[in-house]
């Protein structure tokens, strides 16, 4: 074994060590329909409203571990596996649309009780948080998207066709490993540490192929902008200003639709809550912070 392998293994183990605080857990939502999540601050569950926290395409409840620490000493935090991930039972349709995965949130909300929640959604978690959030706008109390994916739902069917076919192209070449390997490093900004990196490939290794493929469809047939533009409660929107993959451009479009303005968080990239840890979960906790006060008065 190398020096640097056994360096990346002790990275990770502590990692596993400090999420091993929050086991996995799965809840029934129908039958033979199953979400697996993480959850931190039971203890708080009174003290202020629910955090709900969405991965994206590549990653996992496990990977907001830092926000599960830091957040969980005030509030309920949940940070769920998508359908098609760890657990999670896949969506029915092989082309899903953003409404079933905002329907399976729906329903995983149900189950535990959760009536509103602060939600919070990370690139193609932003896609299922949107949809969510404009057909059940009185269940969330405040949505905050973290490099927002925009979904290529608006544009021209060979444009969705070439985005869709090329990411799964890639898929079967490479499979989860090999997406890890390649592309984990796309998430980051220059400045990011070795463990930021260890990190993001470890959840990405893990992907489930059946899952990621109904997620790059998904991405091809949503547009979180019309989704955004129904939702009158409060909003924000945040980007890394590294950011490569849902660049601040493409967020200052999903703000403008939202009526909101765009939040760029300095020597971040794709993945700015993993590397930037401290500055995300600030933000995560004064926008929860502002949306007690706000629900508290309605």
């Amino acid at each position: 074994m190398s020096a640097s392998l056994s360096v990346t293994e002790d990275r990770n183990v502590t990692l596993e060590m400090r999420l091993s605080q929050f086991p996995a857990k799965r809840i029934a939502i129908a039958p033979q329909r199953v979400i697996g999540f993480r959850e931190a601050g039971q203890a708080h569950a009174d003290e202020a409203l629910p955090l709900v926290l969405l991965h994206g395409i590549g990653s996992g409840a496990a990977s907001w571990v830092q926000q599960l620490e830091a957040l969980g000493t005030t509030r309920r935090v949940f940070a769920w596996d998508a359908p098609g991930y760890g657990e999670s039972t896949c969506v029915a349709s092989p082309s899903p649309q953003a409404s079933e995965y905002a329907n399976a949130l729906h329903e995983w909300l149900d189950v535990l009780g959760i009536e509103r929640c602060v939600l919070v959604g990370h690139s193609l978690g932003a896609i299922v948080a949107g949809s969510f959030a404009a057909s059940h706008a009185q269940r969330v109390a405040g949505l905050l998207l973290l490099s927002p994916a925009a979904g290529y739902g608006a544009a021209p069917e060979e444009v969705r066709a070439s985005k869709r076919d090329s990411r799964l192209a890639m898929l079967a070449e490479l499979g989860p490993r090999g997406l890890a390997d390649q592309r984990s490093a796309n998430m980051l900004s220059p400045h990011a540490d070795a463990a930021s990196r260890d990190w993001v490939r470890w959840n990405m290794s893990r992907i489930v192929p059946h899952g990621y493929a109904q997620a790059t469809h998904l991405l091809a047939n949503a547009d979180l902008a019309s989704d955004v533009a129904k939702f009158e409660r409060r909003i924000a929107v945040a980007v890394g200003a590294e950011d490569t993959i849902t660049p601040p451009s493409s967020c200052e479009r999903i703000a403008l639709a939202a009526r909101t303005r765009l939040q760029i968080i300095p020597r971040a990239g794709h993945a700015g809550y993993i590397e930037a840890s401290t500055e995300y979960t600030a933000l995560i906790d004064a926008f929860c912070r502002t949306s007690d006060g706000q629900w508290s008065k309605a």
